[in-house]
């Protein structure tokens, strides 16, 4: 006889308490406890109620309460401490109340109001390392957080703390500072009702936000382990990880084009199937950190390391790169190369090409046209590509607006430039998604993006790249033409055989298809090439999952995704079909009571509502039988047809 399941869930936990409670009570009790309760009532309690926090208990001088969504966790701890901060000011340093606030994403035990586990025991621990007045959190809360609350933040390493078998990696939150203009945050009221609305099932290729994990799933033996990157295995060919060059400019405007210089070097290298190399979502977290070469390479798990910087001044450009054998520490090779800036394509081919010598890759006679192939031939148009490249990896509306203005420039210098079409029309369909007509600088209906898109995929297809080949898997998908949305995810994958995003989209049109027991051994495959993923490969696990009938753990999946990414309806609409068909109409209606919070104008609810026809629409399963067990969950979880 099976043991009964243990109710767990994944939640956001903060845990706080007063800095010398003791000492302040004994100065004055009665003073002490008026003022606290007087925080309580002014701002902490609204504070946590507007944030949608659920106080789990008080103990005296602390509490512990749980947050559905991470970012409103650390939104609020953030407002009790620059609340207090005002209210402390004029008071004596020795007489002041300060809290401590500690914050974990994990895993917690559920027994009737309260909660227990792992979970809640680091939130604890991190409270205890956080100084007077300020906020400590664990690193799947800064992986899942991101860019999207405009705060910085302060890596304090691996932490060994009482009861927690292995140290915890804790980041000091710094409220004192204020992130940059140009690092963007979207947690406002109107933009996070519809951010990344649709990001997973209809992939592009995302970059983002977002978004290392670190969580242990305890997944059983033989499924994605993510607890510890440490255990990625070193494949059998070469395998490297290109980090971000340096932007050794004088103007920090410049960064777009040193970024831009790195994703196409990885571009380039992920063409060639000899080698194994990690995507740029992933090595792009180590942007700005001082991390050890080996530990990089041991967390991603490859052999090799390229680093490197670009100055851009002018019309002159050098590049300076160095290839690195983790193993060793020792360099393959170093070199400088300069020219100008009509010579971009050329000095990255040069690097390219030492990369593939140095690590004795033999190439086919395909590979080396795409390698040696030029996208455009005009370095103004690839300049103005660059600009608006990096503003559509920021995933705003105000961003897309910069996108769009930059890549028509792109496309009107070189109207033969496929990948900016297709970066047009990636853009399009992401405002189509997630219902950005009003903010993107459009006229017409809501479908106007759609039909821009559909009308620039046409032009980027003349000469396609993955990321075409990806938009046109999705679009097919829509138009219920699964094998065709199969075969162009297979066609991104054939020109770029590394490009972890191609296997996600591959996986999306294969679990729609009917064939989602395929679609979990790619997104195991892109998790791999990409090991700090994005939220929204959870949800394709979830997907799988689903579309299989395995519920619980399509419901872990899309449950981790979800507290990833708290505005992804994609994952929320699933993760409700597969708590009815569990018959967890509790877990179901709390989503959609979070849903409904998030969306109080009922603005978003009007253009996408949530109803078992929309819900067909967005997922259009092949299968009759898979597209009736969606139904079924949601008519179960009370969601209307």
């Amino acid at each position: 006889m099976s043991e009964a399941r243990v109710p767990r869930r994944l939640a956001a936990i903060l845990a706080a308490d007063v800095v010398g409670y003791s000492r302040l009570m004994g100065m004055d009790e009665a003073d002490t406890l008026r003022r606290l309760k007087t925080h309580r009532k002014e701002l902490i309690d609204p504070s946590i109620a507007d944030h949608g926090g659920r106080i789990i208990k008080l103990m005296g001088d602390g509490a512990l309460v749980e947050f559905t969504s991470v970012v409103d966790a650390l939104a609020c701890a953030a407002d009790i401490q620059h609340g207090m901060e005002k209210r402390n000011h004029g008071e004596a340093a020795n007489n002041r109340i300060e809290f401590r606030i500690g914050i974990n994403l994990g895993d917690v035990i559920i027994e009737d109001d309260d909660i227990y586990g792992d979970g809640v025991n680091v939130a604890a621990r991190l409270e205890g390392l956080a100084e007077r007045g300020g906020i400590c959190i664990s690193e799947t809360v800064h992986t899942a957080v991101g860019n999207k609350l405009p705060l910085d933040y302060e890596d304090l390493g691996e932490q060994s703390v009482k009861n927690i078998a292995e140290p915890i990696r804790a980041y000091r939150v710094e409220l004192g500072t204020q992130r940059r203009p140009d690092q963007k945050t979207t947690y406002d009221s109107q933009s996070s009702l519809v951010r990344n609305l649709s990001i997973g099932l209809l992939t592009l290729l995302a970059i983002s936000v977002a978004a290392l994990v670190w969580l242990k799933l305890s997944e059983p033996d033989g499924e994605i382990q993510t607890d510890n990157q440490a255990d990625w295995a070193v494949p059998d060919k070469p395998s490297i990880a290109v980090l971000p060059f340096t932007n050794m400019s004088d103007d920090r405007e410049q960064e777009y084009f040193s970024d831009g210089i790195t994703e196409d070097i990885i571009t380039d290298l992920s063409k060639v199937s000899g080698l194994f190399v990690i995507a740029r979502n992933s090595t792009f977290q180590y942007k700005r950190t001082p991390v050890d070469i080996k530990d990089i390479a041991r967390e991603l798990g490859v052999r090799y390391v390229l680093e490197g910087s670009v100055r851009k001044f002018s019309d002159q450009v050098r590049i300076n790169a160095q290839l690195i054998d983790a193993a060793t520490g020792g360099h393959m090779w170093a070199d400088r190369y300069d020219g100008r800036l009509t010579n971009i394509f050329e000095l990255q081919d040069d690097v390219t090409r030492r990369i593939i010598t140095a690590l004795a890759v033999e190439l086919s006679v395909r590979e080396q046209e795409q390698v040696a192939q030029e996208e455009t031939k005009s370095a103004e148009a690839y300049d103005a590509f660059l600009r608006g490249w990096e503003h559509y990896l920021r995933q705003t509306p105000e961003d897309f607006n910069e996108a769009v203005a930059h890549f028509n420039k792109a496309v009107e210098l070189d109207n033969s430039y496929a990948r900016a079409y297709a970066a047009l029309a990636a853009t399009y369909w992401e405002v189509w998604k997630r219902f950005w007509h009003r903010h993107v600088r459009l006229r017409g209906s809501s479908h106007e993006p759609r039909f821009r898109a559909e009308q620039l995929l046409l032009k980027a297809m003349q000469d396609p790249t993955p990321l075409a080949h990806q938009i046109a898997s999705a679009m097919l998908l829509h138009q219920q033409q699964h094998d065709a949305a199969v075969d162009e995810a297979h066609s991104a994958i054939a020109l770029d055989p590394n490009d972890a995003d191609s296997y996600v989209a591959l996986a999306a049109a294969l679990s729609l298809a009917g064939k989602a027991d395929e679609a979990l051994d790619w997104v195991e495959r892109a998790m791999r090439r990409n090991p700090h993923y994005p939220a929204y490969y959870l949800y394709q696990l979830g997907l799988a999952r689903f579309a299989m009938g395995d519920f619980e753990e399509a419901a872990l999946s899309l449950e981790k995704a979800t507290a990833l990414n708290p505005d992804d309806r994609w994952s929320q609409r699933l993760l409700i079909a597969t708590y009815g068909a569990l018959d967890r109409t509790d877990d179901a209606a709390r989503v959609l009571e979070a849903i409904a919070q998030r969306d109080k104008r009922g603005w978003l609810n009007t253009m996408d509502p949530m109803t078992v026809r929309t819900s067909a629409f967005w997922l259009p399963f092949k299968e009759a039988a898979v597209a009736e067990r969606l139904a079924r969950g949601l008519r179960n979880a009370g969601v209307p047809d």
